[in-house]
């Protein structure tokens, strides 16, 4: 029974993981201001390259980190055009997403000739990472010892922005940037320099979630991202915009997930229904996080101004 328990929560963690990334990159550009509309491009253009570069490097963390990287160039390219440009940063946004499933359908076919799934037996996935500390104690490291890497990185990276964004300088001129640019400048805050950051640092989270997506499954798949980069944005209002709050919103998603999973096992849910459960789910969660936030008075973003 122990190692049942212990195999279902590892996996509801792993599985969470991705939209834990993708959702504190959405909570980072929301916070300077502009809600991250363009994770959904970037977790598809992440899965591809990181893909792409483990295979030409032979290491899935160095491949990982070059797609990340690029994703990060990118949306700081596309910040600073926004701000240069004028142009509106949710049409920009949303080209992006779609630009982003043209261009590696385009690159996959002119590489490898397919449109399709890619696989590659030279690239070793990485298994769970086994930390002998644990491997006493009952149950917990039973669990452990079936975490993957992007499980570690996905909390490190919650535990870090957590603090970081409640206990430091830059964390909280990123707020103030966000709630009040005007106000910013005026005190010599670069509200434009902590948007294009934040942006950038958004879309190399992004683009860790699509790469634990992809080397989940050991193969880079078109459509794998499954709209999880609008979930993502759901779960940073589910998490009333903290961080330790999109990793609990994650968590339930992938719990609901695995739950429709269950019961179609019996053939009481359609594929079609399954596949709208994390979406229902997600528009259930956020009326109820409105309720919530109302009754709290006066909603999230007025509570963080407050602080």
């Amino acid at each position: 029974m122990d190692r049942i328990f212990s195999e279902l929560f590892s996996g509801l963690l792993n599985s969470a993981a991705p939209l834990m990334l993708a959702g504190l990159g959405a909570l980072l550009s929301d916070l300077s201001g502009v809600l991250g509309i363009f994770i959904e491009g970037f977790m598809i253009s992440g899965a591809f390259f990181s893909w792409i570069f483990a295979g030409w490097t032979g290491s899935v963390a160095l491949g990982t980190l070059l797609g990340a990287l690029l994703a990060a160039i990118t949306a700081w390219a596309l910040a600073r055009f926004v701000r240069l440009s004028g142009a509106n940063p949710f049409v920009a946004a949303l080209a992006f997403n779609l630009a982003a499933t043209g261009i590696t359908l385009s690159l996959s076919s002119a590489l490898f000739g397919t449109k399709g799934v890619l696989q590659n037996p030279a690239i070793k996935i990485p298994g769970p990472i086994i930390i002998p500390l644990f491997d006493n104690i009952p149950v917990l490291g039973k669990i452990v010892s079936g975490l993957n890497p992007f499980t570690y990185i996905a909390w490190a990276c919650i535990l870090i922005a957590a603090v970081a964004i409640k206990r430091t300088v830059p964390g909280m001129r990123l707020r103030a940037s966000g709630l009040s640019p005007d106000a910013a400048a005026e005190r010599g805050i670069r509200h434009a320099l902590y948007r294009e950051t934040a942006w950038a640092l958004a879309a190399f989270l992004a683009a860790l979630a699509g790469a634990a997506l992809t080397f989940r499954v050991g193969a880079y798949a078109p459509g794998g991202i499954a709209g999880r980069g609008w979930i993502a944005l759901a779960a940073v209002y589910l998490g009333f915009r903290k961080a330790w709050g999109i990793a609990a919103a994650a968590l339930v998603f992938c719990l609901a997930e695995r739950l429709g999973y269950g019961i179609q096992a019996f053939g009481s849910l359609s594929a079609t229904a399954l596949l709208g459960l994390p979406s229902a789910l997600a528009l259930l969660l956020y009326f109820f996080s409105l309720r919530i936030s109302s009754h709290k008075g006066g909603g999230t973003r007025k509570t963080i101004g407050n602080q």
